[in-house]
């Protein structure tokens, strides 16, 4: 028996729940994701693994990655394929399904990668890979580019998650619970469910449709991050039919998925029994845009080892030990001493100046507050906000010093947020010599853990109601960082003003006209005069931020509510 079975049936003997999403973050070194969604997924499975929750994982291979940035000297985005070899991290299976699509058979094979817990735990995820000497050269590709491409090869993605995922788990021996799919890119495994627990044609009525809507629903879960309807995939008919041949009968999809074109997130409401947002108000948000559905609400958490540095971990385990693997223990971070809280901090900031340094050759003041950016570049999260009033920016930089570092990637066909990036250049060359401003380039998972610890403010500033989540405050909260921020998203329920952090603005979704005169009073009178002039009151908001929010925004307490509410109903 080869060691990848032998790997396979180290998790097919106990029944899981599968988890398919088109991006995990399963370690740095593997460029499988492209931002929140699949860094989520990934703190997803490190929990799962420190609790010993029964799930195996379904992604891509993504062989070219999402892609690596490069700024040119006006500042602007450029482009590069991120090629890593599966080879080097993961197993190749030894099974593998067949597919028709756009009239080819088309072979998908695969990698097990194990997301392994510190206490030993594992969470098997499969890579699903399409670059296989039998297939069609230009099939080969299917899996190679996160996101890439047309319509046609983002539907051929989506078919191999969904309806190639669910093949690979059967092939492989795996028994299931059931099945969580997280956004709605795997939402044809919907379709493929439907076809697999058909009635028997003998056990029908005259006019009776074969397929079994209860049982399927059933047995699916859908979390959806998208507010909006824009960010929702929606496809052809023609060309779904082309490319997946017929699916069930046109009358039922259309029935399931919208009548003028194929709509995924709509797909996945209508056959999954718990559907649910990732924060309380995207949960409202979504209920407005989906009327008609039960529209749960798990707020978003980060893993608790992955996100905090290696100096407050140290830490933690000498005054909260235990913290890793029940991070609600951190509400006692309050009763460790000022001094050790502030000590850890200087350490986490001098990696960040140091880090910034070798990029960018830029050199930072530890003696200035940092305020950190970093999130995908694209418009609704406003990384321009900071930069409305460049002279009344320069006058509160120049009564209260302060340092910005920002990075992010925009999508290669988000034209909007490459020329983002390109602003913040041009302000960075138009604030040169009054606030020192750097942008890191190509981030990351270590570049943001880095941000998050390093920096001693952590900004934000999306428009309302747009943020559905966003979880980068939380992990800079596991590090003592405050976060400043549009009330939006998770920081509705984790802002405890002047406790945890400060709001920008108030709950109002649809008051975003004066957020940026309202950045530049918190900062100008409240949050660098505090950091200048009261450790001791700054540093009682760093405890407030971990002992608050890190103890409640974690995976960990995530993953409880999945489980109890949504995999074991």
């Amino acid at each position: 028996m080869s060691q990848v079975i032998k790997n396979v049936y180290e998790f097919i003997h106990v029944p899981r729940v599968a988890y398919f999403s088109m991006e995990i973050a399963l370690a740095n070194e593997i460029p499988t994701y492209s931002g929140g969604l699949g860094v989520l997924a990934g703190d997803t499975l490190r929990a799962a693994a420190d609790m010993a929750l029964p799930m195996v994982a379904v992604t891509l291979a993504s062989r070219a990655g999402y892609f690596r940035q490069e700024i040119d000297a006006e500042g602007r985005q450029v482009e590069h394929a991120d090629l890593w070899e599966p080879s080097r991290y993961a197993t190749r299976l030894d099974a593998a399904a067949a597919l028709s699509l756009d009239g080819r058979q088309v072979w998908i094979g695969g990698w097990l990668y194990v997301a392994r817990s510190r206490t030993g735990g594992g969470i098997p995820v499969l890579l699903l890979d399409t670059d296989l000497a039998i297939n069609d050269p230009q099939d080969r590709e299917i899996t190679h580019y996160l996101y890439g491409g047309d319509e046609t090869y983002r539907i051929k993605q989506e078919v191999v998650l969904g309806v190639g995922g669910l093949a690979m788990l059967q092939a492989l021996g795996f028994k299931l619970l059931g099945y969580h799919m997280n956004e709605g890119h795997s939402a044809f495994l919907t379709l493929a469910l439907l076809r697999r627990h058909a009635y028997p044609p003998e056990d029908l009525r005259p006019g009776e449709s074969p397929y079994n809507l209860p049982r399927v629903r059933e047995m699916c879960t859908f979390t959806t991050h998208t507010p909006v309807d824009a960010g929702q995939d929606k496809f052809p008919y023609e060309l779904v039919q082309r490319i997946y041949g017929d699916l069930l009968d046109l009358g039922t999809v259309k029935m399931l998925g919208g009548e003028d074109r194929l709509n995924m997130t709509r797909l996945a409401l209508n056959l999954s029994e718990y559907v649910n947002g990732v924060a309380k108000r995207h949960a409202e948000t979504s209920r407005k845009l989906f009327p008609g559905y039960a529209m749960h609400a798990v707020t978003n958490g980060v893993h608790s080892s992955t996100w905090t540095c290696l100096h407050f971990g140290a830490l933690y385990d000498q005054h909260v030990p235990g913290w890793c693997h029940e991070p609600e223990l951190l509400s006692r971070a309050d009763r460790i001493p000022d001094d050790k809280i502030w000590e850890a901090h200087v350490h986490a900031k001098q990696d960040l100046m140091d880090k910034v340094r070798q990029i960018t050759g830029v050199e930072l003041d530890p003696n200035q507050p940092i305020l950190g950016f970093a999130r995908r570049m694209t418009a609704y999260k406003r990384p321009e906000l900071l930069f409305a009033d460049i002279a009344r920016l320069k006058a509160i930089a120049g009564k209260w010093p302060f340092q910005l570092v920002m990075a992010g990637k925009a999508h290669p066909r988000d034209e909007g947020g490459k020329r983002l990036i390109a602003a913040l250049h041009a302000h960075l060359r138009e604030l040169a010599g009054v606030v020192p401003m750097t942008f890191l380039p190509n981030y990351d998972m270590d570049m943001a853990l880095a941000m998050v610890s390093g920096a001693d403010v952590w900004l934000n500033t999306p428009l309302r109601p747009l943020e559905a989540s966003g979880t980068s405050g939380m992990k800079a909260a596991f590090n003592g960082v405050p976060q400043l921020s549009v009330l939006d998203g998770w920081w509705l329920e984790g802002c405890i003003e002047g406790v945890t952090g400060w709001a920008i603005g108030d709950d109002n979704p649809n008051a975003n006209g004066g957020d940026a005169a309202m950045l530049y009073d918190k900062l100008e009178r409240v949050v660098l005069p505090l950091w200048y002039e009261d450790r001791a009151g700054w540093v009682a908001v760093m405890k407030g931020a971990i002992s608050k929010n890190a103890s409640y925004f974690n995976s960990h307490r995530m993953m409880r509510r999945y489980a109890t509410e949504a995999y074991l109903r």
